[in-house]
């Protein structure tokens, strides 16, 4: 895996990394024994990894989950399940790879699996549109799901996107009425849900593969209605206010959890998800199977019955009478 492109509050942490590299490449030249100095410098290295990723500020957690060596749905794929058979198209328009899906196997277990998808690089980035969904993107989603329903299979989706694509195309091609639909028929939909937040969940573009029976989240991924910067220049007039935004969305995984949006976050290993994919992938398979074992043992009419339940209680407010003074 190559090198991590360093944010700024991984500075002492990169300097770390290059002391401990630097001590190696000495080692293997000169022949020298600096076992200990290295065993120290290491955990020192995991103590500052750790003290760092639980200290993090709402927007240093917005740069967490954006990084670009950040595992994406693919590759979350590839080390949580096996036999995966990708398919495509919606059957009406073209394939969107802004959101792959297929059938695949979870702990021996047939499942259907859907998420958004980002690219590495600049010529990927533009194939899959940086991850942001048109119409048929959505509507490709919901074909496959339906088959899911059809032979009585769990759906997993995987949400990371910046948002649905706001383009004229898409416009045009219907993508509020899209997502719209998606939110519909999910509600509906007779077989396990489960979601899980990446990355950024941004907008109705995660919506339109959140409404499911369990919300999980990364530790360091974030869920919300707009991003810092869009939040900043509606009600600041100035993107250079996404500090504050970010705090006053609550958008961080520990927020929604208590805010009773998320059911469970997953915890990341110390210096987030970019730099473990595997140790990622361990957790997030656990987490999943779990999850699943939990909601097949409901019948159908108390999986919707719960389902239900859970959207309502969202947001749920009450009146309150004040004594005047």
């Amino acid at each position: 895996m190559a090198a991590s492109p360093r944010l700024e509050f991984e500075k002492d942490i990169v300097e770390i990394q290059g002391q401990i590299q630097k001590l190696v490449e000495m080692a293997e030249e000169s022949g020298f024994d600096v076992t200990e100095q290295l065993e120290d410098l290491r955990t020192k290295l995991e103590t500052l990894k750790e003290d760092t990723y639980q200290n993090l500020t709402p927007i240093e957690q917005v740069q967490v989950a954006r990084h670009p060596r950040r595992p994406y749905t693919l590759d979350h794929i590839e080390r949580v399940f096996t036999d995966w058979i990708e398919l495509h198209g919606d059957r009406a328009f073209r394939d969107d790879e802004a959101i792959v899906a297929g059938w695949a196997r979870l702990d021996g277990r047939s499942v259907m699996v859907l998420g958004h998808q980002k690219g590495r690089d600049i010529k990927e980035n533009l194939r899959r549109n940086f991850g942001m969904a048109h119409p048929e993107g959505y509507r490709k989603a919901l074909r496959f799901m339906r088959q899911a329903e059809k032979f009585g299979r769990p759906v997993i989706t995987f949400i990371d996107t910046p948002g649905a694509y706001p383009g004229i195309g898409s416009e045009e091609r219907g993508i509020s009425e899209a997502i719209a639909f998606n939110l519909r028929e999910m509600a509906h939909l007779r077989v396990p849900l489960i979601s899980v937040v990446i990355g950024e969940g941004g907008s109705g573009g995660a919506l339109g593969l959140g409404v499911t029976d369990r919300i999980l989240m990364l530790e360091h991924s974030i869920y919300s209605v707009i991003s810092p910067e869009g939040c900043a220049a509606i009600l600041w007039r100035s993107a250079e206010h996404r500090d504050k935004a970010a705090t006053a969305l609550r958008l961080t995984s520990k927020d929604l959890l208590g805010l009773g949006i998320a059911d469970e976050v997953i915890p990341e290993p110390p210096g987030g998800a970019h730099s473990d994919w595997d140790a990622t992938a361990s957790s997030l398979q656990e987490a999943l199977i779990r999850n699943l074992k939990e909601l097949r043992k409901l019948s159908t009419d108390k999986l919707l019955k719960a389902r239900w339940s859970k959207y309502d209680a969202i947001g749920e407010w009450s009146d309150a009478e004040v004594e005047e003074s």
